[in-house]
């Protein structure tokens, strides 16, 4: 992979999850992102655009090219892999690792990535439920849906969340509501679309916000 900076490779990150097949990415939603200004999204596009890792013309938006992908991807790899060793080998909670492995995954060794993925066993997924990338690039399918989409008397398991935020995460913990925990749609409020679930043989009423933001799969 090629040499990248701290910079760099979190607009790469950034432009992966802005990332829409055959669209291109606007400055707009990129420094929106990032919490910064247009004009330095600007700067940088043009700093990796000359180092191929993506196509970036005025008006038309930003595309990551092969090479850009795949950089990205790796950076994705790292911190989900670190994820997964500081809640799984270091016993961190879900909520408190984003940050660190914010750090940990601009550490630019491959003998060490690959070395981590080994001895965790080559995780699929990360403590959030997100996909960890093998050194191919290639990540496992998750057939999953927002909990709001769900039908009524559908059972249900979280399998990950679209918010990573501290306070969200907390939140889930504090409701029980946590990766692997089977819940059931019983009522969906018509006014603010709010979400009774049956869990544990009790009912829990969650907001649309937390619905929306719940990834689940369906289950038999």
């Amino acid at each position: 992979m090629i040499a990248l900076t701290i910079s760099e490779e979190n607009y790469l990150k950034a432009l992966y999850h802005l990332y829409q097949p055959d669209e291109g990415i606007g400055t707009n939603a990129i420094a929106n992102h990032l919490n910064t200004k247009p004009a330095s999204v600007t700067e940088m596009l043009k700093k990796l655009s000359e180092k191929k890792l993506l196509t970036y013309e005025k008006y038309q938006g930003v595309i990551l090219t092969k090479k850009g992908y795949a950089s990205a991807l790796n950076v994705v790899r790292r911190h989900r892999l670190w994820e997964y060793f500081l809640v799984d080998k270091l016993n961190l909670k879900w909520d408190e690792v984003h940050d660190i492995a914010e750090q940990l995954e601009h550490i630019q060794s491959d003998v060490l990535i690959e070395k981590l993925d080994m001895y965790l066993g080559h995780p699929k997924i990360d403590p959030h439920g997100d996909p960890i990338p093998d050194k191919e690039g290639k990540m496992c399918i998750v057939n999953c849906c927002c909990m709001s989409e769900i039908k009524l008397n559908t059972k249900a398991k979280i399998s990950g969340v679209k918010n990573h935020t501290t306070a969200f995460l907390k939140h889930l913990d504090k409701i029980e509501l946590v990766i692997g925990k089977v819940v059931k749609i019983k009522e969906r409020n018509e006014f603010d679309q709010s979400v009774a679930l049956e869990i544990n043989k009790k009912v829990l009423h969650i907001s649309k916000d937390v619905a929306q933001n719940l990834l689940v799969e369906k289950v038999k």
